[in-house]
């Protein structure tokens, strides 16, 4: 199913001329040295495509003949190539074998004909030179920087705009050899029609931790995983076009400034919809991470997201049932394994995405976004707030439970405790998250028409850890307003004992606050405290001994949101 997606999708693309999707035999490549010649073969220039600096260095992107699966046999591409392929110079590999890799290379150009073409017949000229690297060492640093970095190379006839290989005789003769080729026949499982069996797939790239030459999806290596005598590819019929289908519409999304991928975790995941949808265009803006020169962009959408429903703007009627598919990859060895594939309409992914931020909403401060990236989620349950200790399955099962609309992951309540517990630090990520947690356990087990958590401060909840998170939270800020600048609060010595073991700390924590309110000097100040430490206490019948985990994340939300009613305004709470 998964390659038959990919294969519909890019057949969508290739009918679109401004897709730029790679047609058959041919792939878009990042060439960072170009070589013009004159129509003699006399070398003109040496040319570096490669632009901008540091992260953002790129090469441009050259529509190339497609490359050969390479081995640790020698095998050439057409009119694109490396140092010791293309011009014979050695860097890594001995004399000998360069001067073979520079003979397949050469042998490639004859394979294509006495075509009447001026800018491969300079080409072939130049390759006649026997020393080529005496001749471009006139080209000074140039040469230097293409000889060091070992960069792919290719060739442009002097006057023109275009590559040799974009040439419409050497396209057209390219593809009628293409099609010239016939393999061993069999039923495609992709098509259902026959076809050439493809014995090698194409590398898949942009997989984050994966190879980068490359790795694959679908491949056979070993004899033990191959059965009745076939060898690599035949294990899984996959037909040459359906195959260079697939694949080239993986390397599409998965390419560096694709807008259909994004990373969730180590998890690298890409998204397309069966037809061309607005949703497909917004789903990056969803979870991303915003752009530092739009910080706002990821709250846009998501309004954009809730106001659905009464403009019909996502989805639109017209798009509403169509398929919308997503595939998270992770890299396994030199192979890709397939974290998560999640397939269902743009209607029914739209309402589960909606359902996940209307979990998230809690009540924050004036400069938090009102969306959460999934990265600041995961991240608030690492320790020191680090990606790199984001937990390995956690991400793509997270993923899952969105897109899925099940529970999330019951590890995820337990690492924020944790954490919460080891670094006494309530953020809105955090808080966000636990409340989007429990809500959703509630929904999914709840036999006891228990309630959910709100946005906000909710002073009918009486469930013990809520309260005592309530109490917790009054009694620190009773102890700051006692002792103005103080540096280390109850919650920094006490917090993991007192959502954990209540009945260990509060006895003392009641006591110590008396010490704090007669230290107050405003009279009405004090009495409003106690009003508000007995309203709390009258839903608390005693201390317990312990707080399991669900209401130590209640205990938490309660903190938070008490707090945060201190920090609003009258006007703002009515």
């Amino acid at each position: 199913m998964i390659l038959q997606a990919l294969k519909e999708y890019y057949d969508r693309k290739a009918a679109d001329p401004a897709s730029e999707m790679a047609p058959s035999g041919w792939e878009w490549k990042e060439i960072p040295f170009v070589l013009v010649l004159s129509q003699d073969g006399t070398p003109v220039s040496l040319n570096s495509t490669v632009e901008g600096a540091g992260k953002n260095k790129r090469a441009k992107c050259y529509l190339i003949p497609q490359g050969v699966k390479k081995t640790s046999g020698i095998a050439s591409n057409i009119l694109w190539e490396n140092p010791e392929y293309a011009l014979g110079v050695a860097i890594k590999g001995s004399p000998e074998r360069v001067a073979e890799q520079h003979h397949a290379f050469k042998q490639r150009l004859a394979d294509l004909g006495d075509i009447p073409d001026s800018g491969l017949n300079a080409v072939k000229k130049f390759m006649e030179q026997p020393d080529k690297a005496s001749i471009l060492q006139m080209f000074g640093d140039k040469w230097s920087q293409f000889i060091e970095s070992g960069a792919n190379i290719t060739f442009q006839l002097a006057g023109e705009t275009r590559i040799v290989a974009n040439s419409p005789l050497i396209k057209e003769t390219i593809s009628n050899k293409l099609s010239a080729i016939i393999d061993k026949l069999a039923v495609c499982l992709i098509t259902g029609e026959e076809d050439s069996i493809e014995r090698l797939h194409t590398a898949i790239k942009g997989v984050w931790g994966a190879q980068s030459s490359g790795a694959n999806i679908v491949s056979f290596n070993s004899a033990a995983f191959a059965s009745f005598g076939k060898k690599q590819g035949c294990n899984s019929p996959i037909g040459k076009v359906a195959a260079f289908a697939y694949t080239t519409a993986l390397n599409h999304l998965l390419r560096k400034d694709s807008k259909q991928r994004m990373q969730v975790g180590d998890a690298s995941t890409i998204f397309w919809s069966a037809k061309p949808t607005i949703f497909e265009e917004q789903m990056l803006d969803f979870f991303a991470e915003p752009p530092k020169d739009d910080p706002d962009r990821n709250s846009r959408a998501v309004e954009s997201l809730f106001r659905a429903p009464q403009t019909g703007t996502i989805p639109e009627d017209r798009e509403a049932e169509t398929c919308f598919y997503v595939l998270g990859l992770s890299p396994n060895a030199s192979r890709i394994s397939v974290r998560f594939w999640i397939m269902d309409t743009v209607a029914g992914m739209a309402v589960k995405i909606r359902q996940h931020f209307e979990d998230l909403r809690i009540v924050h401060g004036p400069k938090e976004h009102e969306a959460i990236s999934l990265f600041r989620l995961l991240v608030s349950t690492a320790a020191l707030g680090k990606s790199e200790n984001i937990a390995p399955n956690l991400s793509g099962d997270m993923m899952r439970s969105i897109l899925g609309g099940t529970q999330y992951p019951q590890t995820i309540l337990q690492a924020i405790v944790r954490r919460i517990r080891t670094e006494h630090e309530i953020n809105y990520p955090r808080a966000a998250f636990i409340k989007a947690c429990i809500n959703r356990s509630i929904r999914f087990n709840n036999h006891n028409q228990e309630r959910e958590i709100t946005v906000s401060l909710d002073t009918t909840n009486n469930n013990i850890g809520y309260r005592l998170g309530r109490l917790f939270s009054v009694l620190e800020r009773i102890q700051e307003r006692a002792n103005p600048g103080i540096n280390a609060t109850i919650r920094d010595r006490f917090y993991g004992a007192a959502s954990g073991a209540p009945v260990t700390v509060f006895g003392n924590l009641m006591r110590l606050k008396n010490h704090h309110l007669s230290k107050l000097d405003n009279a009405g100040e004090r009495i409003n405290y106690e009003k508000l430490i007995g309203e709390i206490m009258s839903g608390i019948e005693d201390f317990p001994a312990h707080l399991p985990l669900a209401d130590q994340g209640r205990f938490a939300i309660g903190y938070y949101h008490q707090k945060q009613d201190f920090f609003t305004k009258k006007t703002d709470k009515e």
